[in-house]
C-alpha cells in the first residue's frame, strides 16, 4: 500500500477529483492548505505572499494502482501543456497498515 499526498492549485481541485473518479479511483480526502514551494511565495510590489492557497488530496492506494493514480493527478493538475511553477507536488510514501474504524478490519 502507498499513501499519496498531492498538493494542487485550488482551481484544479474539481478537475483532478473528476479525473480520478472517471479512472475508477473514488476514495480521497481533500483538505484546504496553505504553503509555498521552491518559488518562496509570490512577490507583488513590496509585498511577499508566502502562504499560497492550495488543496491537498490524500489517498491510500493499492500497490498496483499507484502509478496510474500519479499519472492521472499529473495530467489533471497541470495548468498548461508544459506545466508552470505552482502547479503542485505529489508525495508518495509506503503505507504499512490501514484500518476501518467501524469494523476494526485491517484493510484499505
Amino acid at each position: 500500500m502507498y499513501l499519496i499526498k498531492a498538493v494542487v492549485r485550488p482551481e484544479k481541485r474539481d478537475e483532478v477529483l473528476y479525473e480520478l473518479t472517471s479512472a475508477g479511483f473514488n476514495a480521497a480526502t481533500v483538505v484546504d492548505v496553505v504553503g509555498r514551494g521552491k518559488q518562496k511565495g509570490i512577490k507583488i510590489g513590496n509585498i511577499v505572499y508566502d502562504e499560497i492557497p492550495k488543496v491537498m488530496i490524500i489517498m491510500a492506494v493499492k500497490d498496483a494502482d499507484k502509478d496510474d493514480i500519479v499519472s492521472v493527478i499529473m495530467r489533471a493538475a497541470k495548468t498548461s501543456e508544459k506545466g508552470a511553477f505552482g502547479d503542485g507536488k505529489i508525495f508518495v510514501s509506503p503505507l504499512e497498515e490501514a484500518y476501518t474504524v467501524s469494523t476494526g478490519a485491517k484493510e484499505l
